[in-house]
């Protein structure tokens, strides 16, 4: 009975995750396209929240699955308990989604393009790395019946399961999600149509997710890099996104028309404003990255003690187990 309800407690998780994850993703504030946007002004416009009930309930349900799987491994292995900083990364991404989605940043995201690509920085750049981080499937099988562990795992080593998390299908994925969005006629049509918006935030959120897997994820994969890979990986993803950000600033011209037809009377004008916005890409997603090799750099080392560690402790037992045995006999 208690591995039937620990079972029917996993299945709960294994559907709301997915869920509260596309539900968190994909949802923007419902904003009529063409009305007058009112001038924000400081501080009034850190009140301008959208509270928009879908994201909020997402993350919910995401942050209530987490510390309950949490709390369980707690106190069925008070030896081996989740670390506290694991809960801090999520729970950190779970805010990352929530300031990207319902703070001032969603309400004038349809406004500027700059704003538009500070949301979008936060879901691929704070909330998706974070997120891996936490190691959501180790804690996953942790909580898991001994039966729902096993079919995890069988999900986890499936051909499509090694075939999307393969790491150069995954870089491949993650440069395409943002080429494909900002040249072509989806971003303008994800900008008029809520629909589209929600896909294009699960896709960004989805490639993201994919592309820090195999680079930071503690999680166990089908593919796992040595450390050195994990760094040219990451230093490959730094020319690709400062291209895209070089080409957007590159334009003559406004990209999408809706920014065109935006009614304000602030702010910068709709070319300066995607300039500004291709240098934040620019800028801090370079920064991003080289933060992320760094702190390979450092996981790096730190394997490399322990595995010294490991084997000074080996060639210690080593030489006294030759001790015990005595000096041998010539024969």
């Amino acid at each position: 009975m208690t591995e039937r309800r620990a079972t029917w407690g996993w299945l709960r998780i294994s559907v709301a995750l997915p869920l509260a994850v596309a539900l968190a993703a994909d949802t923007r504030i419902v904003l009529a396209h063409g009305v007058a946007i009112a001038t924000p002004t400081f501080p009034g416009v850190l009140l301008d929240w959208t509270l928009d009930p879908v994201p909020i309930l997402g993350v919910a349900v995401l942050a209530a699955a987490y510390l309950s799987a949490e709390r369980r491994i707690d106190r069925l292995h008070p030896a081996h308990p989740v670390p506290r900083l694991r809960r801090w990364l999520f729970l950190g991404g779970l805010a990352a989604i929530l300031i990207a989605l319902v703070s001032p940043i969603d309400a004038y995201e349809a406004s500027l393009f700059s704003v538009h690509m500070v949301q979008h920085m936060l879901l691929e750049l704070v909330a998706a790395p974070l997120i891996v981080l936490a190691a959501p499937i180790t804690l996953a099988l942790r909580v898991a019946s001994p039966s729902g562990r096993h079919r995890l795992l069988a999900v986890l080593h499936s051909p499509p399961a090694r075939w999307v998390s393969f790491p150069l299908v995954t870089w491949i994925v993650f440069a395409a999600a943002n080429w494909g969005w900002h040249f072509s006629s989806g971003y303008e049509l994800a900008l008029e149509n809520d629909l589209v918006h929600y896909a294009e935030h699960a896709c960004f959120v989805g490639a993201a997710l994919l592309f820090w897997w195999p680079a930071i994820g503690p999680d166990p994969q089908p593919w796992r890099m040595p450390h050195p890979m994990r760094i040219l990986y990451l230093f490959l993803a730094m020319p690709q996104n400062s291209f895209l950000g070089v080409a957007l600033l590159s334009t003559e011209s406004v990209l999408y028309p809706h920014y065109l037809n935006v009614v304000r009377a602030w702010g910068p004008a709709a070319l300066d404003d995607q300039h500004l916005g291709a240098t934040l890409m620019w800028v801090f997603g370079d920064f991003a990255f080289v933060v992320a090799m760094i702190g390979v750099v450092a996981a790096w080392m730190r394997f490399e003690d322990a595995r010294t560690v490991r084997l000074d402790a080996r060639l210690d037992e080593d030489r006294r187990r030759q001790e015990a045995s005595g000096p041998r006999e010539p024969g």
